[in-house]
């Protein structure tokens, strides 16, 4: 099987997040203890505020190591407190644990911490490790998942040599659009009312900024505004400068009979209403372009669990005279490509939408996986090579393709993945697998054979939305403290390798769900706050198209509306603080790849503090939860920030001076602070 199902007493709940908040609130109170909790000795009590360790720069040599690369690791501890580390591995080669006596090393530059180090020898294995700590007497385990005083049967941290996640996707910021919503750059191809028909459905030809719901009931996805790629083309100005972001995700493009896309026609033609293959090639070479901006890269939506039942090889209803298509012969060479129960009318189909009959991807080597990824005029390679040049595919609903009409998430989905995988690294070693799961993905990112992360709904949105907004990301009552949101990402993070966690996709809102405007109830300042996490946090930042200026709507279509162009400028408060948090994201890498650390919560004033660093800056990042202003202390002596040392809040370019190990501002309500030396 594939990931740690081979090892069943190893293998990581589904919900780590949901086991931790006894540990996590004992590391958490050491953590925001006063300075003088620092006082260390060997007393037979291991102090667990001063523990660390995660596979940022400074503890982990290799976070992506080749196979004949070993991985030093290093652990933090107070100065003096411990009698020993130890490195504790289990090594999937030979289904054994090993132990590496770790060594002293060196202190940290406040003197206040020793540092310990050992190395994991170098072999093609994958292996997760965890530290068991001494002082005299007294043992403590640190993993992934936090801090125990028994050995943990789960939650530790991943060596997967020889895998490597793209870089452009751990330092970029990403920017979804939905094409028909975001600029009509040219009339010409619009779809006018009536066009066609389509399930009982005439075409509508909407207003831009007018409702997103059709005249005729049960018939919005009939509904078309005029958005096409020439207008993304001309708003590579917004998106690239007055913005910041360098990776744009399309939803689907191909030949399709809805607004949506998601049932597609024919993979190899991009629809009229949004242009041409001409037009996307023109797109494409724009984006890579620095003569518009910095250097972009491309993501399409690739939509290959399901086709629609307009695609040629289907034909349902008969609009391919060429062709003969699976619904109209079992004779078809098609007819192979679907599951059918009964032929013709009833077979399988993505949740049981007649209009999206699902793809059967039958044994390796196909006609369907040729079609799809294995040959060279496959959809997957055609788009990757040039003269398109794409950098990355979406997978839409990836859990679920299957073979012979299945669900999905088993081990011919795993072997599905693990053969695209192949086939997209053939054409661009660099290219971006980016899987669509809402929960934990780790089976499909932690063996580094499938996908290289995946859209975090259940990491990112849904603790965020929760947190800030009150509400889930459907837009019902679900209020957290943010000591349970602290304790929730510390559980998910857990569940990835840490290059994993860094081209997660940390999207606030997506054309799934409802808006985050909406759940914020229009408050701006909420969505302020939303972005100060965003652009800190780990993982790549991914802006649904409007969210940048708190766009609103509801659930499916609503949450597709037009782009407001008259908002979408430089001089609106939340396009501007934007560009200057993805400015100052882009400006630090320990923003983007450095440890993350949580220095504070404050379930009472709504407050939360962590560190972001590696060996050239240290980052401490404050929030405001509440709606009133509130002075806040954070603990930076568990950055290594001396006292007297001064640092910069970036955004208001005040200074302050480290007194008592810690620093005192005062944040606005819903808003945030970033503090950097």
């Amino acid at each position: 099987m594939f990931g740690k199902t081979r090892f069943p007493h190893h293998r990581r709940p589904q919900q780590v997040r949901r086991t931790l908040p006894l540990a996590l609130a004992a590391i958490l109170a050491g953590i925001c203890a006063a300075p003088s909790a620092k006082a260390a000795s060997n007393d037979n009590n291991v102090e667990w505020n001063g523990l660390f360790h995660d596979q940022g720069p400074l503890f982990d040599n290799h976070v992506e190591p080749t196979a004949s690369q070993s991985v030093t690791l290093t652990f933090r501890t107070f100065k003096g407190d411990v009698t020993g580390v130890n490195i504790k591995y289990y090594d999937s080669a030979d289904s054994q644990f090993h132990v590496v006596a770790m060594h002293w090393a060196s202190n940290d530059p406040t003197g206040v911490f020793d540092y310990w180090q050992g190395t994991i020898p170098a072999s093609g294995s994958e292996k997760y490790y965890r530290f068991q700590v001494t002082d005299g007497t007294a043992t403590a385990w640190y993993n992934a998942a936090g801090i125990t005083s028994s050995e943990p049967s789960s939650g530790d941290f991943f060596i997967v040599p020889g895998f490597t996640t793209p870089s452009w996707m751990k330092n970029g910021v990403m920017y979804q659009i939905f094409p028909d919503r975001f600029y009509n750059g040219n009339t010409g191809n619009d779809v006018s009312n009536g066009q066609y028909t389509y399930s009982g459905c005439a075409t509508e030809k909407h207003a831009w900024g007018s409702s997103v719901y059709a005249n005729v009931s049960g018939c919005n996805t009939a509904v078309f505004f005029g958005g096409d790629l020439a207008g993304v083309d001309q708003k590579l100005g917004y998106i690239k400068n007055t913005l910041g972001a360098n990776i744009i995700y399309l939803n689907p493009i191909f030949l399709s009979p809805s607004n949506h896309k998601y049932d597609t026609e024919d993979y190899m033609t991009v629809d009229p209403a949004f242009g041409s293959n001409s037009t996307l090639q023109t797109l494409s070479a724009d984006i890579h372009s620095t003569s518009n901006g910095p250097k972009g890269y491309l993501i399409l939506d690739g939509v290959f669990n399901h086709t629609g039942d307009t695609h040629k090889w289907f034909d349902r209803y008969n609009g391919w005279t060429s062709i003969t298509g699976a619904y109209e012969s079992q004779s078809s060479p098609y007819y192979g490509y679907y599951t059918f129960q009964s032929w013709p009318n009833t077979y399988s189909a993505f949740f049981g939408f007649s209009s999206m009959p699902k793809l059967d991807y039958g044994a390796s080597g196909s006609a369907v996986r040729n079609a799809i990824y294995g040959s060279s005029t496959s959809v997957v390679k055609t788009y990757l090579k040039p003269p398109y040049s794409i950098d990355g595919w979406r997978l839409d609903a990836a859990q679920y393709l299957d073979a012979g009409g299945g669900n999905g998430s088993d081990a011919v989905n795993h072997q599905i993945m693990a053969e695209l995988r192949s086939a997209v690294k053939s054409v661009n070693a660099n290219a971006d697998i980016l899987g669509e799961f809402w929960g934990n993905a780790g089976p499909w990112t932690d063996n580094g054979t499938e996908w290289d992360g995946a859209m975090n709904y259940d990491g990112f949105t849904q603790p965020v939305s929760e947190w800030i907004t009150g509400q889930d990301y459907s837009g019902n009552s679900a209020s957290i403290p943010v000591s349970q949101f602290d304790s929730w990402l510390h559980g998910t993070r857990a569940n990835y390798p840490t290059n994993v966690q860094q081209v997660m996709s940390n999207f606030l809102s997506s054309h799934d769900i409802t808006r985050f405007g909406n759940r914020a109830g229009g408050d701006i300042w909420k969505t302020y706050l939303a972005l100060f996490f965003q652009m800190t946090y780990v993982g790549t930042p991914t802006i649904y198209y409007g969210d940048e200026y708190g766009m609103q709507g509801g659930a499916d279509p609503d949450n597709r509306r037009t782009f407001d162009w008259t908002v979408g400028t430089s001089t609106n408060s939340a396009v501007a603080l934007a560009h200057k948090l993805i400015a100052i994201r882009n400006a630090y890498p320990a923003l983007r790849t450095g440890s993350f650390m949580t220095l504070l919560t404050d379930d009472t004033h709504k407050l939360y503090a962590y560190g972001r660093f590696d060996a050239s800056n240290r980052i401490a990042v404050a929030l405001n939860n509440d709606s009133t202003s509130h002075s806040i202390t954070v603990p930076v002596w568990q950055l290594s920030m001396a006292n007297g040392s001064t640092v910069t809040e970036l955004i208001s370019g005040t200074q302050y001076t480290v007194q008592n190990g810690a620093v005192t501002l005062t944040v606005n309500g819903h808003y945030g602070a970033i503090l950097a030396q």
